[in-house]
């Protein structure tokens, strides 16, 4: 069991000592229930946005292991010194946060570090970033992030990818596996997209993840929504797939037509009704309030009606001319 502990440890490791507080405040929230739940019945329930962590950075489980080894004398000296509680976190975290899968070795009196284990070309592994899940009214924590791995991928493997590939320190990884619920009715197979592994891995550096288009801006949310639309066709593939299924539905009938842009329901067909009656009535109040001005000031103008009779397609153009 104590193996087993000290194996879970290795994962909550906090390089630098010296954490922001927020970071610190991040690490205690994201904690494991079980975790939380064994500190609250020992030391007292932690209140929302405070930290449980000493001041100079050690969780309690880790001050409890270095009370535990200053009790039984297993601490080394430096200088002839007893270790401090910030030496000795310093010291843990150097070894916790190494460089894995390498090693150092001699070849004709020359050291070179060679590579541990077997090389991956072209892996056909997928991590993809997701924002990290905050309550309403609790603000975003920009030191912690949010990743849906492979079910293979360990924490070790994501703590190497993150530091080699884009050279990110981490302070902890804490994984936990999301199993597709049981099917109902006939259906008797899980759906794989619905089952996924996630890994909230804390930062040492502050990560702002953008916005989401309903926090942004009007202008700039148009301009997102724009972008979206010009890049990936999303509401264009929409009213495509609808019209294709009135189409294979209802447009078997003989001289069917599809309205756009697709007014299909009661409830749209009456929303653009109001909408081009809003819009028609403006216009001519815009209009007549022109009008107006002009006969203020004196000055003439002219008004010419066209009429599209129903049996030619020719125009007939009547001249009116006001004061």
């Amino acid at each position: 069991m104590q193996s087993l502990a000290f194996a879970a440890r290795r994962f909550y490791s906090t390089k630098p000592p010296t954490l922001p507080e927020a970071a610190r405040v991040a690490r205690t929230t994201s904690t494991p229930l079980a975790v939380r739940l064994r500190r609250r019945k020992r030391f007292g329930p932690t209140a929302v946005g405070v930290t449980d962590s000493t001041a100079e950075g050690l969780t309690p489980t880790e001050h409890a292991r270095y009370k535990r080894l200053k009790a039984l004398q297993k601490l080394k000296e430096i200088d002839g010194e007893q270790v401090t509680e910030a030496q000795w976190i310093e010291r843990l975290n150097e070894r916790r946060s190494r460089i894995r899968g390498f090693k150092t070795v001699e070849r004709g009196g020359i050291e070179e570090t060679e590579v541990v284990g077997r090389r991956v070309y072209l892996p056909n592994i997928v991590i993809r970033l997701v924002r990290n899940n905050t309550l309403p009214d609790a603000p975003y924590n920009p030191y912690e992030a949010t990743f849906r791995i492979p079910k293979s991928v360990t924490k070790t493997d994501m703590r190497s990818y993150l530091l080699a590939v884009y050279g990110v320190q981490t302070t902890y990884i804490r994984t936990d596996n999301y199993i597709a619920p049981e099917p109902k009715g006939r259906a008797r197979t899980r759906k794989a997209f619905k089952t996924y592994k996630r890994a909230v891995v804390g930062l040492v550096e502050p990560f702002y993840y953008p916005h989401r288009v309903e926090d942004m801006p009007e202008k700039e949310q148009q301009e997102r929504m724009q972008w979206i639309e010009d890049n990936f066709q999303i509401m264009a593939t929409r009213s495509l797939r609808k019209y294709e299924l009135l189409r294979m539905t209802k447009g078997q009938g003989k001289g069917w037509k599809m309205k756009e842009p697709f007014a299909t329901k009661r409830s749209h067909i009456l929303r653009l009704v109001a909408g081009g009656r809003e819009k028609r009535e403006g216009l001519i109040v815009d209009q007549v309030k022109q009008w107006r001005e002009m006969r203020e000031k004196g000055e003439k103008f002219s008004l010419e009606f066209t009429k599209e009779p129903k049996t030619s397609t020719t125009e007939s153009t009547v001249p009116v001319t006001t004061n």
